[in-house]
């Protein structure tokens, strides 16, 4: 033999030697074990019979060994651990009955007399079953006990917790085998029924179900559901299995339910068997795992399944798995788990239908836990098997989880505001729900975007209105907006933002539109109508959505949404010149048409060049679009620009993007290639087009164009570098009055390029203050808008020249203020706002004036102009809130104005302007409230009345308690 044979056989010599030193020294141990039992047993029954204090203990013991003659074997002194079981049972049996008789006596006994119940003498007696700590430590140990040598030993493989995992004396209690007597059944079944007298009795039941329900859940299961042989004697009749079934439904009914699951969970059983291995040292062999029988993991499945599909089944699920949990990455695991199990449908159930219909709504209210760590938990669970089931069975997810999810933003579309309401309480939830699902769950798949699609305009009018109050709900319905822009696909994603802005999207955009929200008690919303607040609504709502939905996509970061969308919006207009021309009428066409320039121009004004202008060749494909618009209307029309505003206007944007691209600093040649494309429809422009100063600025831009930058207006070839762009040019159209110039005169001299269309897209370059003045007064709507917020900014900025010149700068703006565009009046407005708070003395001053008393013989020209002028006081008191007293007093004066509109337009601005000084109105509160009285009594006219009424609602709802005062 080799060396290294011998040495493997020295080695395997040692192994053999050292475990049969462990076999004697367990032997020796178990043989010890047995003294023990045998001796102490001994000596109890002596004491029970000479100790005269224990008589009514022994009397007591015997009484139950009379009754349990069936079970009781006196002649067991051979079975040593039997034997000792038994007594352990007959003194269990005792003390169950004992208190059982001293509770009955307690009950039926007198009340005691009334004490002071503040002396320790007082206090009231206890019930006679409540054991001390003492006590309890010695029950737990006989109950110990009796379920190791009494229980355990007879369960078969596999059935509960195996003595070997649960104790370091697990080699010496294996040893303690049963040696003949009854059979292991009959044996189990009697230390069974001992433990259920126990937990009969509530004092005791509380030590036997939190210390060994494990045992005796399997200990019930073995007997009353292990199959049977089909041939020879049955330990167990059919009497006695049924008791055990019956006993373990009952069991599993009372007690706390995640704690049935968890003891369910480990009755199912863990792995398969491991065979036992010997260390090379001669350590122990490790116990076997020993697989659990197909049939108790049939019964546990089917049990727990009848768990989860009772009420509050899946909240007790997840405890059992959850609790204890201190919310790291293995509990988050666990909820993964947890939310796998309850998607999948269990086989013990009737239908799928069914299954669903109990724990769908069990699901969502897992959402609403008010416990930090249990909200968190049981929030991911709820999430996680909420997604999947709408991913994975969406007729399910649809009717037991979507439709009452989102059911409460549903009903704000399906029925109207006037005739029910959604209450606070359940937009909130519906809202914070929604945001846990989508949000916080995060899984962008296509059935929950398109879920999520469907609720969208309400959200968005839902949001709109938290915008102008203070509302918790504000922050989430931005995120959820958000994250639906952010995950849905751009043919997704670009009509929903078409039917948000008014220029498509169905009936369903259109009705969210008109929703109207109230303010509810606890900052949230309620779903209702207010009639003056309606009217307001119907006055701006479609600018303030307009607003919003431009503050959502600024807050879309690196995306391309914002850009997709609005070159979007620029090829509707293209489009939309081909349906004008189908059409014999074009009054629909031309408000589309207006929609569409109004989308555009709020996107250029509150969004950056960096977030429309993400994809220049996009960009340039549509320019060329507006482009060859222009040439299709060019070849239509007659006349100047001022006759086809609409036309002038698109051609007058064209141009401005095409000086905005060539104007970027990060152009190069693959940008110029791109634009190339345009040389055609610039072509086409510079030809036909009526104005000379149109054609030239045509020719200057495809000129910079086919020179890939390298020619700049207004110097000669090479003159700048082609990085650098028209930057520094600029641009004035012609007034409207310019004779039309012949198509056939020659081309005049190149000219400087136009500014682009309204917003930052062509912000102005530097100029003088005198050019702008004189721009503020030119026919041009876009020259003059434009000039007028400059010249409000420069007013803002304190410019030295705008300081000098206030009174021209104000009259400049008063006049504007006639002006019929809207991009006009309101930049005036703006503009006077800003005045009155840079200068608010003198300015203040004549706008009250203004608007006191106009010197228009038109009146109803006046009255535009007065309505506009309080507009302005408004604005400045927005921007300077201690201009809000002084104003308090101008409306209360125009109040008594003999136009009912200017009186209904003060009680309004009264109402506003209360809100913003927070109701603080000082001497100004009497004069107020005196004012509101007369007017409901005295006023003739309904919408001044109800104006009034609006008044007092907001001041009641701003003072509160302080109302009375």
């Amino acid at each position: 033999m080799t060396p290294r044979l011998l040495m493997c056989g020295e080695g395997d010599k040692s192994g053999v030697v050292n475990e049969a030193r462990v076999q004697d020294s367990q032997s020796s141990q178990c043989d010890a074990l047995l003294g023990a039992l045998q001796t102490n047993r001994a000596l109890l029954l002596e004491q029970l019979q000479s100790d005269k204090s224990l008589e009514e203990a022994w009397a007591l013991r015997e009484e139950e060994r009379t009754g349990a003659a069936a079970w009781f074997c006196s002649h067991a002194e051979e079975d040593v651990p039997w034997a000792f079981a038994q007594e352990c049972f007959l003194l269990l049996l005792a003390l169950a009955r004992h208190l059982s008789a001293q509770v009955a006596l307690f009950e039926r006994s007198p009340p005691p007399p009334p004490t002071d119940w503040h002396t320790p003498e007082g206090a009231p007696p206890l019930p006679p079953d409540v054991l001390s700590v003492s006590q309890q430590q010695t029950l737990g140990a006989t109950l110990q006990f009796t379920v190791f040598l009494g229980l355990c030993p007879y369960l078969v493989p596999g059935v509960g917790v195996a003595l070997g995992r649960r104790s370091a004396f697990s080699p010496v209690l294996a040893g303690l085998a049963p040696r003949g007597g009854p059979p292991a059944e009959r044996r189990l079944l009697t230390a069974t029924r001992v433990l259920l007298r126990l937990s009969e009795l509530p004092s005791l039941a509380t030590l036997v179900f939190t210390r060994h329900l494990g045992d005796l859940m399997a200990a019930l299961c073995q007997l009353g559901h292990r199959p049977q042989p089909a041939e020879g004697a049955k330990d167990l009749n059919l009497e006695e299995r049924t008791a055990c079934r019956q006993a373990l439904k009952d069991i599993l009914g009372k007690v706390y339910q995640p704690i049935v699951i968890k003891e369910l969970l480990i009755l199912q059983g863990g792995p398969k068997q491991v065979p036992s291995t010997a260390g090379s040292s001669g350590a122990p062999s490790r116990p076997a795992v020993v697989v659990t029988p197909a049939w108790l993991r049939r019964l546990c499945g089917q049990l727990l399944s009848e768990r989860l599909m009772q009420p509050q089944g899946v909240q007790a699920v997840s405890r059992a798995i959850l609790e204890g949990g201190t919310g790291g990455d293995s509990d988050w695991r666990k909820c993964d788990g947890v939310a796998r199990i309850l998607v999948a449908c269990p086989q013990q159930c009737v239908s799928a239908d069914s299954y669903y219909r109990q724990v769908c709504p069990q699901l969502l209210e897992l959402l609403h836990f008010k416990d930090k760590l249990a909200a968190r938990q049981f929030q991911r669970v709820a999430t996680g098997a909420a997604l999947t089931i709408v991913e994975e069975k969406p007729q399910f997810g649809q009717q037991y989880l979507l439709d009452p999810l989102l059911g409460p933003l549903r009903r704000c579309c399906a029925t109207p505001a006037d005739k029910a309401s959604v209450e606070e309480w359940e937009l909130n939830r519906c809202v914070e729900d929604v945001y846990k699902v989508w949000v916080v769950g995060n899984r962008p798949s296509g059935p929950v975007l398109k879920a999520l699609e469907l609720v969208l305009p309400v959200l968005f009018s839902l949001f709109c209105f938290t915008k102008q109050n203070v509302s918790h709900l504000r922050a989430p319905c931005q995120e959820i907006l958000l994250w639906y822009l952010g995950h849905a696909e751009q043919a997704q994603a670009l009509p929903v933002l078409r039917g948000l802005c008014g220029v498509g999207g169905g009936q369903a955009f259109q009705r969210a539109s008109e929703l109207h929200f109230t303010p509810g008690s606890e900052g949230g919303a309620r779903h209702g109508v207010d009639e003056d607040e309606a009217l307001y609504e119907r006055v701006s709502g479609e600018q303030r959505r307009l607003e919003c939905l431009v503050a959502l996509l600024a807050e879309l970061k690196d995306s391309d949404l914002p850009g997709d969308f609005f070159l979007e919006l620029l090829q509707e207009l293209t489009i939309l010149l081909q349906v004008e021309q189908r059409l014999s009428g074009r009054a629909e066409a031309g408000c589309r048409r207006l929609a569409l320039l109004q989308a555009v121009a709020a996107l250029c004004e509150g969004l950056p060049h960096a977030a429309l202008l993400r994809k220049t060749t996009q960009v340039v494909e549509f320019v060329g679009s507006l482009l060859q618009r222009a040439c299709v209307g060019l070849d239509q029309a007659s006349g100047s620009s001022a006759e086809h505003p609409v036309e002038s206007q698109t051609l007058s944007m064209a141009m401005g993007l095409v000086a905005t691209l060539l104007s970027e600093p990060q152009l190069g040649a693959d940008g110029y290639t791109c634009m190339s494309h345009l040389l055609p429809p610039l072509e086409d422009v510079s030809r036909k087009h009526p104005e000379a100063l149109i054609r030239g600025l045509a020719d200057d831009l495809r000129a910079i164009i086919a020179t890939r930058g390298a020619y700049r207006p207004g110097g000669g070839p090479g003159a700048f570098d082609a990085t650098q762009g028209p930057r520094n040019a600029t641009f004035r159209p012609p007034a409207a009055s310019t004779p039309h110039p012949n198509p056939s005169a020659p081309t005049p001299p190149p000219r400087p390029l136009p500014p682009g269309p309204r917003g930052p897209l062509a912000e102005p370059p530097p100029r003088a203050f005198s050019d702008w003045l004189q721009e503020a007064c030119d026919p041009e709507v876009p020259t003059r808008a434009v000039a007028l917020r400059r010249l409000t900014r420069m007013v803002g900025e304190k410019h030295p020249e705008a300081v000098q010149a206030q009174e021209k700068v104000l009259l400049l703006f008063l006049e504007n203020l006639e002006h019929d565009d809207s991009f006009v009046y309101l930049s005036a407005i703006q503009g006077l706002a800003v005045l009155a708070d840079v200068f608010p003395g003198r300015i203040l001053e004549r706008l009250t004036a203004e608007f006191k008393q106009s010197s228009l013989p038109d009146q109803e020209h006046a009255l535009e102009t007065r309505l506009k002028v309080g507009e302005v006081l408004m604005r400045a008191s927005e921007l300077a809130p201690h201009l809000g007293r002084p104003l308090m007093g101008v409306f209360l004066q125009g109040v008594r104005d003999g136009d009912p509109t200017v009186r209904a337009s003060c009680l309004s601005n009264l109402g506003e302007l209360s809100h913003r000084l927070d109701y603080a109105l000082g001497p100004l509160a009497q004069e107020l409230s005196s004012c509101l009285s007369a007017l409901i009594k005295t006023e003739k006219e309904a919408e001044v009345r109800r104006a009034a009424v609006h008044v007092i609602t907001l001041l009641l709802r701003g003072l509160s308690d302080k109302t009375t005062q």
